[in-house]
């Protein structure tokens, strides 16, 4: 039982009301714990991953083996975080045999829902995935609760709608 006073009073990141298994494209940030830069460092303007920064790279390219309804675009590993965009599509254009919530069905309790194939449950995977392996290499490793996401999609699309309201539009 968690005993943190402000553990039910989170903050929570999420977008009310909508549903994160929808296809879209999701630009996605992940922190380490206390943003210790152990995933690399930065030489001569190029990423050096660090044993565990390998670990994360193979854990993020695998994402698309166990989450049959994603796909990945540009991504990058920093020191401290990892920053992605991930592609959701159609449940109905996937024939269901990757790894999906089955496997995390324990971490289901009274705070949190697990929905299958959505965002939470592929970012929840990947991070498990990737401690999973720093422990079977005895590397000390721990990621930030939760995780930073942008729905890319409704943005761009949505545009035209929130024209009026733009910073950019000089006519208003």
């Amino acid at each position: 039982m968690c005993r943190d006073p402000f553990f039910n009073r989170r903050k929570n990141l999420r977008l009310p009301g909508y549903d994160y298994s929808l296809p879209n494209y999701y630009f996605v940030t992940i922190c380490t714990k206390n943003r210790e830069c152990v995933l690399g460092r930065i030489v001569n303007y190029k990423i050096q991953l660090s044993e565990i920064g390998k670990i994360a790279r193979k854990c993020w390219l695998d994402i698309t083996k166990h989450y049959l309804n994603v796909y990945l675009d540009e991504w990058i590993i920093m020191p401290n975080h990892i920053h992605g965009i991930i592609e959701i599509v159609d449940d109905n254009l996937v024939t269901p045999h990757g790894v999906e919530v089955q496997n995390f069905e324990s971490l289901r309790n009274k705070y949190q829902k697990i929905i299958p194939r959505s965002l939470g449950c592929i970012i929840r995977g990947f991070k498990i995935g990737v401690t999973k392996l720093s422990k079977q290499k005895n590397i000390k490793f721990k990621w930030q609760r939760n995780y930073y996401e942008h729905i890319i999609r409704n943005y761009i699309v949505g545009n035209p709608y929130n024209w009026q309201k733009d910073r950019n539009n000089l006519s208003k």
